[in-house]
């Protein structure tokens, strides 16, 4: 497979839910570079980055447009996350079931067919203000 193919490959398996698929996709050493904290490193740690995840959040990705450079080692991607705030994630705005559409950018680069690093950013202040707004 390509670049492109294993990062559209590894998106795919996000919307399926298909963690051990995704997981499959990384290197060992990924470099996960969520939008807000400190880079996380290792197949573990993106395990339980996904975990947690899924106990927060039910999300579906969509409107994807993919961007590679000529040796295919670096994806960009736009996409639309749909999504559901299941349950209140650390000091967050309490979750009470409320929907939300954002915008994402991820960058994500590869070796040996391999995902080795995944840079995520959207809007945060922009997800709390919806996430407010749609309180109880």
């Amino acid at each position: 497979m390509s670049g492109l193919e294993i990062v559209q490959r590894y998106y795919q398996c996000f919307n399926d839910q298909d963690w051990p698929g995704m997981l499959a996709l990384l290197h060992p050493n990924i470099r996960h570079e969520a939008n807000q904290g400190e880079a996380q490193i290792g197949i573990e740690a993106f395990r339980a980055f996904l975990n947690h995840m899924d106990e927060c959040y039910a999300e579906k990705l969509s409107d994807f447009t993919y961007f590679t450079e000529p040796s295919g080692r670096r994806v960009a991607v736009e996409f639309t996350v749909t999504g559901v705030y299941k349950k209140t994630d650390g000091d967050l705005p309490a979750a009470h079931g409320q929907t939300y559409v954002l915008p994402v950018g991820a960058f994500l680069e590869l070796a040996d067919d391999k995902i080795v690093r995944v840079t995520n950013y959207y809007n945060l202040p922009l997800w709390i203000k919806k996430v407010e707004k749609l309180k109880s």
